[in-house]
């Protein structure tokens, strides 16, 4: 028997896996949750200590299950995210978790098992082999070793898992793949990839002529920012205020003729970790919590210091994570929306208008579009040659992100494919015609 043509993207926030049914259709491997099933799998990995009969374990869980029994839990394990963006980071190389030593391999292997075994449900056979979506370039991957390095931990994360054969594939173009079988003629199109931690995009042509050879690809580029990158930006402008980041130690009476010292309350880099909400878990150390106690003490707003620590200690990455996804979904639908974060000690709620959020990510929205215009220019393809650009990716439905693309290209050849399953998808296709 042929063994089947497997696609997975693994990505930073979430995960799909696809298996080809046909020259041009897939079947998406579905995930139980508690309200029913989803396709979109979060790449997030829940840690619990467990105590029975006077031994100790660790048990973990992957997915919806991770996050559900995070929220239940009275007593607060470890809940790890966005793993894959640590993978090119030679300095990062585990993590400690209840006195044990994880490497990341281990980590990304245990979420990786656990869609292997799902799949392996769905299709009702053993899964050994995959084509699996990598990034043009990885988060944090500053040179083409760490982009090498990154993938050779990801193929060490998958082999722990159980695999036994992984094909790695760029994610624009698997997303060109998904998009390539609804075509009836050939086009040059530019695919535009937005992820959790990477921007990624390709020029190529593709089609029926297509079918069954190597893709003309006429160039690729990508840079380490996209949906958490915006994130990061919502944080520091609304989230970490409240929590103590402008806030000042108290002052005491000086020789008139020497100025006060203005000292910040907590460490900067505190707050710069906080703006990645998957180095959350990272903070709580007991380095972490005696600098803060400390801080607490001597500042001159304890109460948003208090708060800080309570984010911290209670572990609400994930909350502080959907309160910010729910404001850029607002936003991207109407004009003004409302941020609201609730939790113990902690009440934000602030207005936002979208012209204020556009210009808290213009930085961003600037680098993404110089790598689309560095590709043109680089593929010597002016903008009137491309037939369709197709956007994958939740980032993808931010107005300000699609309004870079329908200026260059005009909105009629701007079309948007599934935010979370393309480039699976086209993953799984292009495991199928390789086969």
């Amino acid at each position: 028997m042929r063994p089947p043509s497997i696609g997975i993207d693994f990505g930073t926030t979430n995960s799909s896996v696809a298996i080809a049914t046909g020259s041009s259709t897939v079947d998406l491997v579905s995930f139980p949750t508690l309200t029913g099933t989803t396709h979109s799998f979060r790449s997030v990995l829940y840690l619990e200590q467990l105590r029975q009969a006077g031994r100790t374990g660790v048990k973990s869980f992957t997915g919806p299950a991770a996050i559900e029994h995070y929220i239940e839990a009275e007593a607060k394990g470890r809940l790890i995210q966005s793993l894959k963006s640590y993978l090119p980071s030679r300095s990062l190389t585990g993590t400690e978790v209840f006195g044990k030593r994880y490497a990341i391999e281990d980590l990304v292997s245990r979420i990786l098992t656990d869609l292997r075994l799902r799949a392996e449900e769905h299709l009702g056979q053993p899964i050994r082999s995959a084509t699996v979506g990598r990034p043009v370039r990885f988060v944090g991957a500053e040179t083409a070793e760490d982009d090498t390095f990154a993938t050779d931990r990801l193929r060490a994360a998958f082999t722990q898992a159980g695999f036994e054969e992984v094909t790695f594939e760029l994610e624009p173009l698997a997303a060109a793949y998904a998009y390539e079988s609804t075509l009836a003629k050939d086009e040059l199109i530019l695919i535009g990839d937005f992820g959790g931690g990477t921007s990624d995009f390709s020029l190529l042509e593709v089609g029926p002529s297509s079918l069954g050879r190597k893709r003309t690809i006429l160039g690729n580029s990508g840079l380490g920012l996209a949906g958490d990158a915006f994130d990061a930006r919502i944080v520091r402008k609304l989230v970490s205020p409240a929590l103590g980041s402008n806030s000042f130690e108290r002052t005491f009476a000086q020789a008139a003729d020497r100025p006060a010292n203005i000292i910040p309350a907590a460490p900067a880099w505190i707050y710069a970790n906080l703006e990645r909400w998957h180095y959350l878990s990272f903070l709580k150390t007991r380095n972490v919590t005696e600098i803060l106690k400390s801080a607490r003490l001597r500042a001159q707003e304890p109460e948003k210091i208090a708060a800080l620590i309570t984010l911290i200690d209670e572990d609400l990455g994930y909350q502080l994570h959907q309160a910010v996804q729910r404001l850029k979904v607002e936003l991207s639908h109407n004009e003004t929306a409302t941020f609201r974060f609730r939790d113990g000690s902690m009440d934000i709620v602030a207005e936002v208008e979208r012209t204020d959020f556009e210009s808290w990510i213009e930085d961003e929205l600037a680098s993404i579009e110089d790598c689309v215009d560095t590709l043109l220019a680089s593929s010597h393809v002016d903008p009137s040659k491309v037939d369709r650009v197709f956007l994958t990716g939740g980032t993808s439905f931010v107005p300000a992100v699609r309004r870079i693309f329908e200026s260059r290209f005009s909105p009629a050849r701007v079309l948007t494919g599934n935010e979370f399953t393309s480039v699976a998808q086209g993953l799984a296709l292009r495991a199928a015609e390789v086969s």
